[in-house]
């Protein structure tokens, strides 16, 4: 993995770390204190400055009461997991609620594909 590429997966788990601290309404302070770390420690993680360990990540998903594994989905850039996590957020919505979603979802990509093709 190149340093592109590590800097994109901090910066990835770290908005996904931030995401789950802010659904548990929780903030940095907070989770800071139940890790034992420092503020500046949590907002290194968000800002996606530091990756935290497979123990530390274990912690997280404790204190935001999720898997590690969920974490981790959030931050990938592979289609399943991305494909899992779409599911995940349209699973409790209403039929309509998600046709509307859905409709969007094919309006921009059908937009961005066209775009891309321009642009070759």
């Amino acid at each position: 993995m190149n340093k592109i590429e590590q800097e994109r997966l901090a910066s990835n788990i770290g908005r996904a770390i931030a995401k789950q601290r802010i659904r548990s309404q929780l903030n940095q302070e907070e989770v800071a204190e139940r890790l034992g770390v420092g503020n500046e420690a949590v907002s290194r993680i968000e800002r996606g400055r530091v990756i935290p360990n497979t123990i530390r990540l274990f912690e997280l998903a404790e204190i935001f009461n999720c898997d590690a594994g969920e974490l981790l989905g959030q931050a990938s850039v592979h289609v399943d997991d991305q494909t899992k996590r779409i599911k995940m957020l349209l699973a409790p919505l209403t039929y309509q609620d998600r046709q509307l979603i859905l409709d969007i979802l094919e309006s921009l990509a059908t937009r961005f594909h066209q775009n891309s093709s321009a642009e070759e």
